[in-house]
């Protein structure tokens, strides 16, 4: 049986987590590493790739909100 695969956060230094990490929501999706329930999140790994996150996440709330805007009725002016 394989060894369970350790979270990747601060990895060969003295500090290094010693966790297991998580199987399925585990994975960054932005740098790929495998991190435990605490250090999962890009925020609490300083995840590498945290400006390409933050701009993903304003591109599609701003998509969300465009699509979600209401225009005003017209009124006709008699």
């Amino acid at each position: 049986m394989a060894a369970k695969k350790r979270c990747q956060f601060q990895i060969n230094t003295d500090a290094q987590c010693t966790s297991a990490a998580l199987r399925i929501v585990g994975e960054c999706p932005h740098c790929r590493a495998l991190f435990c329930g605490s250090h999962r999140l890009p925020e609490h790994h300083n995840c590498c790739n945290m400006e390409d996150c933050r701009q993903q996440a304003f591109e599609r709330n701003k998509s969300k909100l465009e699509s979600e805007r209401t225009v005003a009725s017209k009124m006709a002016t008699a």
